[in-house]
């Protein structure tokens, strides 16, 4: 049965006459050229399938190879390093010392108390004016206890009717002394008013301490300071007496730092920054009252009693 042709239904011409675009002309045109040259319309389809499939797999292996380069790197950057060795750590430490200003030793020691330390002002009422209060003594104190208790010597304290207290922060206070023990020439005084920020000292054992050992004195030797200045331990238990003959004060410490009136009950402290005593005396067989090299401290054990600290 011979079968209709089927046209399409747009009533657009097809004929000679059409309108049709000269490109789709010419694109008949050029299928109706190769099937007249003898290529065959299947067959370059099927060639046009082979080309992307090529063009997929260079798609898909360039793509692979961009993957394993950024996993590479990923490793390069994230993967754990070697751990340090001691040399390592020895070359870095070495390194430092000869490219850093670090601080000395005192340095640090001094730094650690220098919040603690202040300076004690003693009066008494003037003979010839009594509405006016004269100074009859100069000394330093160590702070500690958060409640701003101040630990310094008997003799700088003796016979006052006014004490005044600079913190180091510059303010000022009035105290009172709340407990004295004149036989080992001691006592505490409590401040009228603290600084907000005032940090006490941290006490350490003097049963640490050995000849040679380095310590800092810290304190206003002539009323100037604070001032610091460092030496070692010289000697342990050693004996004091004054040069009135009325006290003699045992268990001390010798210490070759160097110490002036005015540096009297100031703390002397190890390396560590921990007050081990409270400096105490000087040694002069002249009267001249100052360092020769020979300085005297009452253990931080014999001090902290005077004030009801637990024993270390």
């Amino acid at each position: 049965m011979k079968r209709e042709a089927v046209f399409s239904k747009s009533t657009r011409p097809v004929g000679p006459s059409s309108t049709a675009p000269a490109a789709l002309n010419a694109s008949v045109a050029g299928a109706t050229s190769s099937v007249e040259n003898g290529a065959s319309p299947i067959r370059s389809s099927r060639f046009s399938q082979k080309r992307w499939r090529w063009d997929f797999i260079a798609v898909f292996l360039l793509g692979a190879l961009v993957s394993l380069g950024g996993l590479g790197l990923s490793q390069t950057l994230f993967s754990p390093r070697p751990a340090l060795t001691q040399k390592d750590i020895d070359a870095a430490v070495l390194h430092t010392l000869q490219t850093k200003d670090l601080p000395s030793a005192s340095a640090k020691a001094a730094a650690s108390v220098q919040g603690a330390v202040v300076l004690v002002q003693a009066y008494v009422t003037d003979p010839k004016n009594k509405d006016v209060d004269k100074e009859s003594g100069v000394g330093t104190g160590v702070v500690i206890k958060d409640d701003g208790t101040i630990l310094t010597n008997f003799h700088v304290i003796s016979g006052a009717v006014k004490l005044k207290i600079t913190f180091f922060d510059g303010s000022h206070s009035e105290a009172r002394v709340v407990a004295a023990q004149p036989e080992k020439d001691l006592a505490v005084l409590k401040p009228q008013k603290i600084p907000d920020d005032l940090e006490p000292a941290i006490l350490g054992s003097s049963q640490q301490l050995l000849p040679g050992d380095g310590v800092v004195a810290v304190g206003f030797p002539f009323g100037i300071g604070p001032s610091v200045s460092s030496g070692v331990v010289s000697g342990l238990n050693r004996q004091f007496r004054s040069p009135d003959g009325n006290q003699e004060l045992s268990g001390l410490i010798q210490f070759d730092a160097a110490a002036n009136p005015g540096n009297s009950g100031g703390p002397l402290i190890n390396m560590s920054g921990e007050v081990v005593g409270i400096v105490t005396a000087i040694l002069n067989p002249t009267s001249a009252r100052t360092f020769i090299g020979i300085g005297f401290a009452t253990t931080i054990e014999s001090a902290g009693a005077a004030v009801g600290l637990p024993p270390f």
